[in-house]
């Protein structure tokens, strides 16, 4: 028996949301949506029973793109839904599975309680050294049980956290509009952005927004010191004034709606309807900004690690050419090295907010393009193929549909060697240009000290969104055009 028959029992008997039977109005749909959203900012702020003292937050500068809450019920946020794709498109990407998704209805199913059951491991993976190692979810002192029963409470309420997000997740994809990876990143980032915009330290904000401090300035509350001296220039660019991160804001903004509309188009045309013609557009982003989820987790979770063992071994037990902490902050060896570059001061060191060595820095910014330059490219490629968007299931799915390219033969492999002319390159060059992107962001920084893959990603997915309620909305006012493409 392969590892098929014996993983079948198993895999088909995981619990799914139930596919809808017919066609779901919009206005459902978006209810569904914001149902799941109004839920998510709930349990977002439902803290963990039985949590004692200030917790640290394992994730840190990662917990934008993965969501969720420190020290509360999602305190795993996606992490472990990222995590299982990461495994999954390694192991698809090298053919260990044998999986035929696109055309075998039994390896779909396989294929998604794999994926179930890899989200249940992470979730106990990642939430196991989360609560008995270090101090990342420290336990309350709670009259008649012991440190360690606490512990195995708080523990419950992280895996249920995960489980609760993950059948979030299927509800938005199979009743609602997007992913519901997609609403929770774009639900973090924009809460962080909009504290950047306009928080005030009287009503909980940490650090003063951007309108406010400029309020400030203007009447002379914020004082910034001279204008035109070294200090008061500082200050206007990379301190309270945030010009710099208000521009790379901005700047991603524009950058990405842009390149989601640089494409090339295919000519198509319908050999049985006379007159009927399409393109199909292959975007420069064409993978889109989501494979970057990926390489962020890649990171988040080297970084988890790095964590745990100093944790575990102690300043003293930890050797230095793996990681040197100050605080809970990677200061040198190779945790430091693989930390993304967060925000100016990491790397301007004439700040004077760093103490490494300008070669340390410079290594460190080296290692970080490379990693998310190549990284990106990578997981783009390996994301087109298991999404069926390479150009051997693309070219079968034109040929389904009856369109052919003018002038070619009406033939899945004569479409699929046109594709190959364009998606290879445009998937490796978009997934590179998307890394650089996000390093680029990271290091000017950005209003709310978001992360630039968050940038990126948010505005990446609400572009889609927009896209996918546009078309939502073209098929309720003429579902002759439902009918045609299969959504009945």
């Amino acid at each position: 028996m392969g590892w098929k028959e014996t993983a079948e029992p198993v895999l088909t008997r995981m619990p799914a949301v139930r596919r809808p039977q017919r066609h779901v109005p919009f206005k459902r749909k978006l209810a569904w949506t914001a149902g799941i959203l109004v839920l998510y900012f709930f349990l977002t702020n439902v803290f963990l029973y039985g949590l004692g003292g200030e917790s640290s937050d394992i994730f840190g500068q990662f917990r934008s793109i993965l969501a969720g809450g420190q020290g509360t019920i999602l305190q795993l946020g996606i992490g472990p839904i990222v995590t299982a794709s990461i495994v999954l498109q390694l192991l698809g990407g090298a053919d260990l599975l044998g999986l035929d998704t696109q055309n075998n209805p039994r390896d779909q199913v396989l294929y998604q309680g794999l994926q179930k059951l890899l989200v249940v491991v992470m979730c106990v993976l990642t939430g196991l050294p989360m609560v008995f190692a270090g101090d990342f979810l420290p336990p309350a002192n709670i009259p008649g049980l012991s440190t360690t029963a606490v512990q195995w409470i708080l523990f419950a309420q992280v895996l249920l956290g995960g489980i609760l997000i993950l059948y979030m997740d299927e509800v938005v994809s199979k009743w609602g509009v997007g992913s519901g990876v997609g609403l929770f990143i774009i639900a973090g980032v924009s809460q962080s952005l909009v504290g950047g915009f306009f928080t005030i330290p009287q009503i909980g904000g940490e650090q003063m927004g951007l309108i406010p401090t400029w309020i400030g300035i203007a009447i002379g509350s914020v004082d910034i010191g001279p204008v035109l001296s070294p200090n008061g220039l500082q200050t206007l660019l990379f301190g309270q004034g945030q010009i710099i991160a208000l521009f790379t804001t901005v700047f991603i903004f524009a950058l990405v709606v842009y390149a989601e509309s640089v494409r090339v188009e295919i000519p198509l045309s319908n050999a049985r309807v006379k007159g009927a013609r399409g393109r199909f557009p292959v975007k420069l982003i064409y993978a889109s900004v989501l494979p970057m989820i990926l390489v962020r987790a890649l990171q988040a979770n080297l970084q988890f690690l790095g964590r745990i063992l100093y944790a575990q071994l102690g300043a003293s037990g930890m050797p230095n050419w793996l990681g040197v902490y100050s605080g809970q902050q990677a200061t040198g060896g190779l945790f430091y090295y693989l930390a993304p570059i967060r925000s100016p001061g990491q790397w301007m060191w004439w700040l004077g907010q760093t103490n490494n060595s300008p070669l340390q820095i410079i290594a460190r910014i080296g290692v970080d393009l490379t990693f998310m330059v190549i990284g990106g490219a990578i997981f783009a490629i390996f994301w087109v193929e298991t999404t069926d968007m390479g150009p051997e299931a693309t070219a079968q799915q034109i040929h389904g549909s009856g369109m052919q390219i003018p002038g070619f033969r009406q033939n899945p492999g004569v479409i699929e060697k046109v594709l190959e002319r364009y998606i290879p390159q445009v998937t490796v060059i978009g997934g590179a240009l998307v890394g650089l992107l996000a390093v680029m962001a990271n290091m000017l920084g950005t209003i709310g000290a978001v992360s630039g893959t968050g940038l990126l990603l948010t505005v990446s997915i609400t572009y889609k969104l927009y896209e996918e309620i546009a078309e939502e909305q073209l098929m309720e006012m003429h579902p002759m055009m439902r009918q045609m493409f299969g959504d009945d």
